[in-house]
């Protein structure tokens, strides 16, 4: 009798684990949803837009499956978030400041000129009330559900030609550019033009324009920018922190469950950090790989830091004098920085 319970008692466990090893493989989704990205690849589509895909799948136990779309396939470049809310896609990756035309409120949340660094940018968001704020504005203006996913540390301000130290050679320098720092950088005396992607390499290649601005130390190594502009200019005083976004449909929100809505920003969250301590790591094997192909690394005389940082917030200030939402973030984003100024006192060891 002993022996028969026993013989039952292991068979039924492992039917058990069987049943665990077996079963989810084998699920369908319930759940299928296109990705619109902003990109064709590079680190904003293999540790963004798919690592999202892969995150929420395995967080969902495959209930909500994604496959993802480069830029063109199902919406252009700059205009997945239209292309959600619109139902052409489920889902969509893409940087919020794209759409500043429509308004400018987006590069608050996006980052400019003005914005804080990346750490005390995301503590804002997930601690310091800028996720709700985050999200709201989104549903209220665009119609459409929001949170951050990806995020970078400072831009490399400039692959230049022409060296570039200080205001004075900031005179009359025409650079590639985008967004808000098109306006603003025209108070340092810059000659800002804007332009497509596919146009930047040729255009500097013929020293159409003097320099370009793109993205992270990292990120600009495979654009092959450094083998036809010799100085690398830092910091990115135009871009010192970029989250990006992951934008999704309504009524594709609406038809999740409250747990696989909870998992879907979860998994959102962890790529926006791991992409962070990615970035990170990678610039700082890039600056000894930008030396290493002979290129010259020049860091900005802080005069011209400082000027960039209070020419933005005098540009932020007027945008928030006819833009209700502007104002309300702009003042909740100072209000934090302000929390944070002396932060360095207690974060910082200094040795020497």
């Amino acid at each position: 009798m002993r022996k028969n319970l026993c013989s039952r008692a292991v068979l039924a466990a492992f039917v058990i684990v069987a049943a665990m090893l077996t079963v989810r493989p084998g699920v369908a989704a319930e759940h299928n949803w296109k990705l619109a990205a902003s990109w064709g690849g590079g680190p904003l589509m293999e540790i963004g837009a798919k690592a999202f895909a892969a995150r929420v799948k395995d967080l969902t136990d495959g209930r909500v499956e994604i496959q993802v779309f480069p830029s063109g396939t199902l919406s252009k470049g700059l205009e997945v978030r239209s292309a959600v809310a619109k139902g052409v896609a489920e889902v969509g990756h893409t940087w919020m400041g794209y759409d500043w035309g429509k308004d400018k409120t987006t590069v608050l949340l996006g980052g400019f000129a003005g914005s804080m660094d990346t750490e005390r940018m995301l503590h804002w968001i997930y601690e310091g009330g800028g996720l709700a704020l985050w999200r709201q504005f989104n549903e209220e203006r665009f119609g459409i559900v929001s949170f951050p996913c990806f995020a970078r540390t400072a831009e490399a301000f400039l692959h230049s030609r022409k060296p570039v130290k200080s205001l004075a050679d900031l005179k009359g320098l025409k650079f590639r550019t985008a967004g808000a720092w098109l306006a603003i950088s025209k108070g340092l005396g810059a000659a800002p033009v804007t332009m497509p992607g596919g146009e930047v390499y040729a255009a500097l290649e013929r020293g159409a324009i003097d320099a370009t601005e793109w993205g992270t130390l990292y990120e600009n190594k495979s654009t092959g920018f450094h083998k036809i502009a010799k100085y690398v200019i830092i910091p990115g005083i135009h871009q010192p922190t970029a989250p990006f976004e992951v934008v999704i449909n309504k009524k594709a929100w609406g038809k999740l469950s409250d747990h696989d809505k909870a998992r879907v920003e979860l998994a959102a969250k962890l790529v926006t950090v791991e992409s962070w301590m990615k970035i990170g790591d990678e610039d700082a094997k890039a600056l000894a790989f930008y030396k290493k192909e002979g290129n010259e690394i020049i860091e900005l005389d802080a005069s011209v830091q400082k000027q960039a940082k209070q020419l933005a917030l005098d540009w932020a200030k007027e945008q928030a004098k006819t833009n209700d939402w502007f104002k309300k973030i702009l003042e909740h984003q100072l209000a934090y920085e302000k929390l944070w100024a002396n932060a360095a006192s207690y974060r910082n060891v200094k040795y020497q």
